[in-house]
């Protein structure tokens, strides 16, 4: 998550579940500031270069959709792993553990189990059956028209909301790390990230989207393992003693390391968990920018084996953050690390800074400004993923399919790129807008949103799509629409808009929905009106179309 909430699972205060504790807060000069900077144009001045090199090979829809399709697993495997370790990866899950200890170890188990679901549901079946969409995979079997439009709002409606998050933790973020914390900073940062990346779509499409993601991702690894190693090495390659230290960082003591520390201390907190949870796994199977990466490669095999190497690569570093999570906790305190932010995004920073030998020292400016520099990366790499996957839906699946009047000639595939370049400017642009007047809400809140609405409106559409041969069009738009709307809904109702003093709108409470996530209710209705759309309707599913969809998605015949 790109920002931790600031109340316990039970609603408690989290002053009174972590009490004073006498580390005091790191300070950051300025020649830590000035180096970030340049460290920061350095990879601005990268991902330009790689945008405006490859952005000059080939036009085509083909091209700009899905990089040509000539990626191979490994090359795919980086990328769609950068896809996916965002800031709320390396920078949000990190602070999780540095500030709640096993609570927050629950979240990296959450995020790497997701990908099991990929890998047996979705990676290979997907890559058989569509061409550049999540849509594309629906109307091989319904009707083109109402099966787009539902898929193709849901596609925008879940990049968007993740975009909003990466780029409100973008502002925050780096206006922190920069030395000021002031609304002008932030929104200057906001604007800045979002016009770098309608530039990366725009110019480059999916092929220098995808090598940005492979720099990003050896980037973020890189500095991942040396931390780690660097962390491992001062406390002699004991866990034992590293866990030991961390639970005498923390004031709760021997509690951190137990569960319940963030959950499980009222039966509402257990309940959210088991939401958040349910999201986080689901949620990853439905995300629009993941599944358009299996479009990258030329055949399913080689889909298949892309998510191994993820597996792999986002395994690996899970792990790498327990050891950063627990080595902020030791070294440098989890008061520290809340009172430098108490979202505790700054932890894996502060870790580089006291591991190069502290304030004031040339090894601690340096990892700090390193550090933030791939956060900064990271967070570029994020965007530019989401904005082409929510502009590749609008164009492709709303402008040239849904929204079209049957009376006019088709969408040439040269149409289609120029309203997606068109749809990354707008949809980048609202995302600005919605970010700046976005920068106080929780963006755990929106990461969580995010993955909960994929899981809502995606899965069931997709899983029922695959494998149930009665499922219908009408069953498809119940399904996606019957989770989407009731997601959003129930959020609103919730406590994270009103009636917490952390809430958006702290001064009035008209909630009535107890958890903060609606993956608990809104993924099973997603299912279930999914189920009854179905059996409700006079539509009868064609079962030749369904054979045809079987084959092909179980041999490859006919893919793409």
């Amino acid at each position: 998550m790109n920002q931790l909430p600031q109340f316990s699972g039970s609603g408690t205060p989290l002053a009174t579940v972590l009490p004073p504790f006498p580390h005091t807060q790191p300070s950051v000069d300025g020649s830590h500031h000035n180096l970030a900077v340049v460290l920061f144009a350095l990879v601005v001045v990268m991902t330009l270069a790689i945008t405006l090199w490859v952005g000059r090979r080939g036009q085509a829809a083909e091209d700009f959709y899905t990089g040509g399709r000539d990626f191979g697993p490994f090359q795919n495997g980086i990328a769609l792993s950068g896809d996916y370790l965002s800031a709320a990866s390396f920078l949000g899950v990190t602070g999780l553990i540095a500030l709640y200890g096993y609570d927050g170890m629950l979240y990296s188990i959450g995020f790497l189990v997701a990908w099991l679901v990929v890998l047996m549901w979705v990676a290979e079946l997907v890559r058989n059956t569509g061409r550049y969409t999540l849509a594309d995979v629906l109307a091989t079997r319904m009707r083109q028209r109402p099966v787009r439009a539902a898929a193709g709002t849901a596609s925008v409606v879940v990049t968007l909301l993740y975009l909003i998050a990466q780029m409100v933790g973008a502002g925050s973020l780096v206006a922190l790390l920069l030395g000021t914390t002031g609304a002008a900073a932030k929104t200057w940062t906001i604007v800045a990230v979002g016009g770098l990346m309608i530039i990366y779509v725009t110019v480059g499409g999916m092929r220098a989207t995808t090598w940005i993601q492979i720099v990003k991702a050896l980037m973020l690894m890189t500095g991942a393992v040396l931390l780690t190693a660097w962390v491992l090495v001062r406390f002699h390659f004991n866990l034992a003693d590293l866990m030991q230290t961390a639970a005498h960082g923390s004031p709760a003591g021997d509690r951190y390391l137990e569960p319940g520390l963030l959950y499980g201390e009222s039966t509402t907190s257990r309940l959210d968990f088991v939401s958040l949870g349910m999201a986080l796994v689901l949620g990853t199977a439905g995300l629009p920018h993941i599944l358009s990466r299996f479009y990258t490669v030329p055949t399913a095999r080689a889909a298949r084996r892309s998510v191994i190497w993820a597996i792999g690569m986002v395994g690996c570093f899970y792990l790498m953050t327990v050891v950063l999570g627990l080595g902020a906790t030791a070294l440098v305190g989890a008061r520290a690390v809340k009172t430098a932010n108490p979202a505790g995004n700054t932890a894996v920073p502060l870790l580089a800074l006291n591991l190069g030998g502290g304030e004031g020292s040339t090894g601690g400016t340096l990892f700090f400004a390193v550090t933030s520099a791939i956060a900064f990366a990271t967070i570029l790499a994020v965007v530019a993923g989401l904005t082409l996957a929510s502009s590749v839906s609008f164009a492709h699946d709303l402008y040239a399919q849904a929204f079209r009047s049957r009376n006019k000639l088709p969408v040439t595939e040269r149409q289609e790129v120029v309203m997606a370049r068109i749809a990354a400017v707008l949809i980048g642009g609202l995302a600005i807008v919605l970010s700046l007047y976005a920068q106080r809400l929780n963006v755990a809140f929106l990461v969580s949103l995010a993955f909960a609405v994929a899981a809502s409106a995606n899965l069931p559409t997709l899983v029922y799509n695959l494998f149930w041969r009665r499922f219908t069009t009408r069953g498809a738009c119940w399904a996606t629409y019957g989770g989407l709307v009731p997601a959003l809904v129930l959020v609103f109702f919730s406590p994270v808009v009103s009636g917490a003093r952390t809430a958006m709108f702290p001064g009035v409470d008209f909630h009535w929905f107890p958890l903060e996530n609606p993956g608990l209710v809104s993924i099973p209705l997603g299912f279930l009106l999914g189920w009854i759309g179905t059996v409700s309707g006079e539509e009868k599913a064609d079962p030749d179309k369904f054979a045809e969809l079987e084959v092909r998605s179980l041999t490859g015949a006919g893919a793409v």
